[in-house]
């Protein structure tokens, strides 16, 4: 545990090799629908569309793309398009995204409201 005296700038760099390590796959491990629901609401908490985006692509590896664009009605390269992110992805293609997972998206307050 850090003190409350250390700055990150003190903390030692370490010299790690990862030329034998692997980039993390989060599709190998979404293999139920708790595990890719969990994955899914951390995504959402990040409050960032693109993290989203890139999370639904785990979970469309995961379920298989060709499968998870028929399960949501929508063809693959549609789907292709909606998880490349962008501000023109609708929220309707979102939700037949999820309705697909079968997950739904909550709302509930936040845990620090933000000044208004």
């Amino acid at each position: 545990m850090m003190s409350k005296t250390t700055k990150p700038q003190d903390m030692p760099i370490l010299d790690l090799d990862l030329s034998n390590t692997k980039p993390f796959e989060a599709s190998r491990f979404l293999d139920s629908p708790e595990t890719i629901a969990a994955f899914l609401a951390e995504a959402l908490r990040a409050n960032d569309a693109q993290i989203l985006m890139h999370a639904l692509g785990e979970v469309a590896k995961a379920r298989g793309v060709n499968q998870f664009a028929q399960d949501a009605g929508v063809n693959r390269e549609s789907l292709y398009k909606t998880l490349k992110g962008g501000d023109k992805t609708r929220f309707a293609t979102i939700q037949k995204l999820m309705v697909a997972l079968g997950v739904e998206l909550t709302v509930r307050p936040l845990d620090k409201q933000p000044a208004l």
